[in-house]
């Protein structure tokens, strides 16, 4: 089974109105700091966050009208979930979701909100899919698969016409891959428009299943990471076929350079990615060499990210640019001088965050005690002005490293 050019143009038409056409933007800043012009597609910007919804509506707006009665199911603890069930509910198809028992609320709520009747069922997305495949043939449903179907590959493959026609001077193009739904309609997109262009794939290095699979490997993928999204044991067998014949390229990611990218999104671009979304951008800065100079069209494929991991990713950039410190602050045991050494530490510009006052612990002299204290700070020259500043007052002053607690400076 082979998706088309034509496929591709059927999808666009017949998701028109339904699905919005995200900006396409140049980002003057990202593009200066990795040495080429970047070309940014705000997927996360779709009603459902995700770009999935384009592939779910084209398979719907595809069923005869027996299926559409009968309903449809599909298995996703994520974005797949809510882009089927919003365009189901919006085209009077009853639609059950299957997810794993330890998906989280937030995601079984909003799928819910979006009409869907979701069943919890099994540990994994493969337990949950064993269960969905029971009840599809017991109920007569259609199964809407996340990405190894025809009619899903060709409306995903509408952000590649997209890319296309708002810059028709891209020279490459950086998708990120998990089952490979998203890149194999991209991919089939661009290269028939334009055969010159290069499209280089992004996985995490925890789930690099298609990489393995092109290469004749069996896959071996697993371990948390916070590229979710694209975290599949086992890509599509339609999808990889795709994908051999028009990707040039596939990176691998680890955790520590999508987190980052996800920080640099929110606070260059003002946009929430999930950690899928932003892994284009991580492979992008963690080689620029690789693409110094060229125009490059990034996929931010989706913006459903936990409010919890959002909040540690933003705390966690504050303490790896030294814009929140841990300074530990020997003093003489007496009345006033915590409130001395908090003076010095605001007239310096500090904003003391959090104290702990230790006399009993870390081998403290009888008549000393140790201050430490979390400070928020504008940059590292900033942070070393306030060590400066205790240490002129007459007290002994260390940046103690976030991770260990021992002293770095």
């Amino acid at each position: 089974m082979t998706v088309g050019l034509a496929d591709i143009e059927a999808a666009a038409a017949r998701i028109e109105g339904a699905v919005r056409k995200t900006p396409l933007e140049h980002s003057r800043t990202l593009s200066e700091i990795c040495g080429a012009t970047l070309v940014l597609k705000f997927e996360n910007l779709q009603y459902t966050a995700s770009f999935k919804e384009r592939g779910a509506l084209n398979k719907l707006l595809g069923l005869d009208d027996a299926a559409r009665q009968a309903g449809v199911i599909a298995v996703s603890a994520g974005n797949h979930a809510q882009g089927v069930a919003y365009h189901a509910q919006r085209l009077g198809i009853p639609a059950t979701i299957v997810m794993p028992r330890a998906t989280p609320f937030t995601k079984i709520r909003q799928t819910e909100v979006f009409g869907a009747t979701v069943e919890l069922f099994g540990e994994d997305l493969s337990e949950a899919a064993a269960h969905a495949e029971t009840l599809k043939d017991a109920r007569g449903l259609t199964w809407i698969h996340p990405y190894d179907d025809a009619a899903i590959i060709a409306g995903q493959g509408t952000v590649g016409l997209e890319m296309l026609a708002g810059d028709p001077d891209l020279e490459v193009l950086v998708v990120p891959i998990g089952g490979g739904g998203l890149i194999a309609g991209v991919a089939t997109a661009a290269k028939a428009l334009k055969p010159g262009i290069e499209v280089i794939g992004v996985e995490s290095d925890l789930y690099p299943a298609m990489s393995q699979i092109l290469k004749g490997e069996p896959p071996q993928a697993g371990g948390t990471t916070i590229a979710e999204g694209i975290a599949v044991k086992q890509p599509g067998r339609i999808t990889r076929e795709i994908i051999r014949d028009t990707v040039d390229d596939i990176l691998l990611v680890p955790d520590d350079a999508i987190e980052q990218a996800v920080l640099m999104l929110i606070e260059i671009e003002k946009t929430v990615a999930e950690g899928a979304g932003a892994a284009a951008l991580a492979a992008v800065l963690r080689e620029p060499e690789r693409f110094a100079g060229r125009r490059i069209g990034l996929v931010l494929s989706g913006g459903n990210i936990d409010s919890r991991l959002l909040s540690a990713i933003l705390m966690r950039g504050l303490v790896r640019n030294k814009r929140l410190v841990r300074l530990r602050i020997d003093i003489s045991d007496q009345p006033g001088l915590l409130g001395r050494v908090a003076q010095i530490i605001g007239d310096a510009g500090g904003n003391i965050v959090e104290v702990y006052h230790q006399r009993l612990f870390h081998n403290v002299p009888l008549k000393m005690a140790e201050l430490d204290v979390v400070v928020e700070t504008r940059d590292p020259d900033h942070v070393q002005r306030i060590l400066d500043a205790v240490r002129g007052a007459g007290h002994e002053a260390h940046l103690l490293s976030s991770d260990s607690g021992a002293e770095i400076a």
